[in-house]
């Protein structure tokens, strides 16, 4: 199974990789975790430990960067990141709130949707500390004395948010600013970026409708991530992605797929190229590597180029965490005996505007696109999207692997159209929530970085104008036409790549499922039965 980087346990390997992992593995029961391919399974055990996955100290590949804590992570830090304040409206009515033994955050209890004005509530999207924030402040003239009261929500119910954020959703649709305000005031008076998967929502959906009001989505995103980069390092990224990849099939789902779509097109041929396109940190290609070096016939040498894109300011902390994975990914590849060659292309904006002559292809190489949850990040205007596929199709590769998440985040700038896209907003981020809720600790740091990034990607969303936006993802029917559109036709996976996937899965918890369709070509990794990423791959 795919996770970041592995590294063959050597007795001369560094000592700051390898004496605290061996106190740490000693206290787990253990699955390996080397690879989801059948072409390796033979270095793999998958002894499971109450449906999580933990690393045997005496594996023959252990993660390349465990350390002692990676399994345990706990946060006393409570801190919202993007604050304003609204002022509270004057009114008799009252809403009563309890805090849980278990939770530790404010549940509703009330049955109706009445509120009191509160000048100690602190998760909220407005605090008062940000008092003298600029322009645009609610003041409490503009408030009727009982806020929304048709909305008759059920708090019982366990998913009272949705029902809430989608009457919000449609204020602002019908430009009705005084409802707006009623509703804004209740959300921020039940948010809670720490409490349940309700209070979650509607802290980050409050944040970025919050910018879309007061006309200030782009400031507010780049706030957001201005402030994640500064706290972004290689050992931070690390410790989220490995997390992740322990405790959900998000993103190794793809990985598995894709790995075995393009070693099944590369089988027989002696000189390989990868171009990565993929927002994974290179968590893919140890497993790949793995494969190429139990492979019957000669070793072929593979040459990996990735592409990563960030934006001006992000450039620098980037090339500091790839310097790394490069170091690492050389090493790991050395020990398994491939040769190999590490290329990184750095680059400002988005894959449209790309020289791909940085990517220097050479005839006498076997070529494969790997695009893993990239392609959404091309602005959905003046069909940019489909010159980037054009130019992938003119580089003739002999397989492209697509992987992207599930959802149709057009949102629209008014009307029906905006209503509609919030509400898919709406299913896709509960239901990602959800997940995270019920793979995640409580107390997880990891968790509410990923949480974080979900709620910067709403702000783009809802706020933000779609020429600009990174965020906006479409639907596997989509995708397929523009891939047909631009001279691709489907690779069908094989039982073989199939059967590989449906056996990651069943190393994650309860829940998780692999499904087709019949509509479109590829798979899908449903939640509960709810589709959240579409892995597919084609060729010209």
């Amino acid at each position: 199974m795919d996770t970041l980087f592995r590294l063959v346990s050597l007795q001369s390997a560094d000592q700051s990789f390898n004496t605290n992992n061996n106190n740490n593995n000693n206290n787990n029961n253990t699955t390996s975790r080397t690879s989801s391919s059948s072409r390796s399974s033979k270095h793999t055990s998958n002894t499971t430990n109450n449906n999580y996955h933990h690393y045997h100290q005496e594996e023959e590949c252990s993660n390349f960067f465990m350390d002692e804590d990676d399994f345990s992570s706990s946060s006393s830090k409570q801190f919202y990141p993007y604050h304003h304040h609204l002022t509270p409206p004057s009114t008799t009515t009252t809403t009563t709130t309890t805090t849980t033994a278990t939770g530790g955050a404010a549940t509703p209890t009330h049955t109706n949707t009445s509120i009191t004005s509160s000048s100690t509530h602190h998760h909220g999207a407005f605090d008062q500390q940000q008092q003298q924030h600029d322009h645009h402040q609610f003041s409490s003239s503009s408030f009727s004395p009982a806020p929304a009261p048709d909305l008759n929500l059920d708090f019982t119910s366990g998913k009272w948010a949705s029902d809430l954020l989608l009457e919000t959703g449609r204020a602002i649709a019908d430009k009705n600013s005084s409802r707006v305000q009623q509703l804004m005031w209740m959300l921020n008076e039940l948010s809670s970026p720490y409490g349940d998967t309700d209070q979650k929502l509607t802290a980050y959906f409050l944040q970025a409708l919050f910018s879309r009001m007061t006309d200030s989505g782009q400031r507010c995103y780049q706030t957001l991530t201005s402030a994640s980069e500064k706290n972004c390092s290689f050992e931070s990224t690390r410790k989220m992605v490995l997390k992740f990849q322990e405790v959900s099939p998000w993103t190794t789902f793809g990985h598995a797929a894709s790995n075995g779509a393009i070693l099944e097109a590369f089988e027989g041929e002696s000189k390989l190229h990868i171009v990565d396109f993929s927002n994974t940190y290179c968590t893919q290609w140890p497993t790949l590597l793995e494969a190429l070096a139990t492979r019957t016939d000669e070793t072929p040498h593979l040459r990996l180029s990735t592409v990563v894109t960030a934006t001006r300011g992000s450039m620098a902390t980037m090339q500091k965490v790839m310097k790394e994975i490069s170091n690492r990914m050389e090493k790991f590849a050395r020990l398994m005996g491939v040769p190999f060659k590490f290329n990184i292309v750095h680059h400002t904006g988005d894959l449209s505007n790309l020289n791909f002559s940085e990517l220097d292809l050479q005839d006498d190489e076997a070529l494969a696109i790997n695009c893993v949850g990239t392609l959404h990040s091309v602005p959905p205007v003046a069909n940019r999207r489909d010159v980037v596929l054009s130019m992938f199709r003119q580089l003739q590769p002999k397989i492209v692997a697509v992987v992207e998440e599930e959802a149709d985040f057009d949102v629209g700038v008014d009307g029906f159209e905006f209503v509609k896209g919030f509400q898919e907003c709406l299913r896709w981020y509960r239901v990602y929530f959800e997940s995270l809720d019920e793979t995640f600790s409580k107390t997880s740091n990891e968790r509410l970085m990923l949480e974080r990034a979900a709620g910067r990607s709403l702000v783009d969303l809802l706020a933000c104008p779609a020429a600009e936006s990174v965020e906006r993802r479409e639907v596997a029917d989509r995708w397929s036409y523009r891939l047909r559109s631009t001279g691709f036709n489907p690779v069908g996976y094989s039982d073989d790549v199939s059967d590989d996937v449906r056996a990651l899965l069943r190393r994650y918890k309860e829940g998780w499922s692999m499904t087709h369709s019949s509509d479109v070509p590829g798979i899908f990794l449903t939640w509960k039965d709810q589709p959240l990423v579409w892995a597919s791959a084609w060729k010209p």
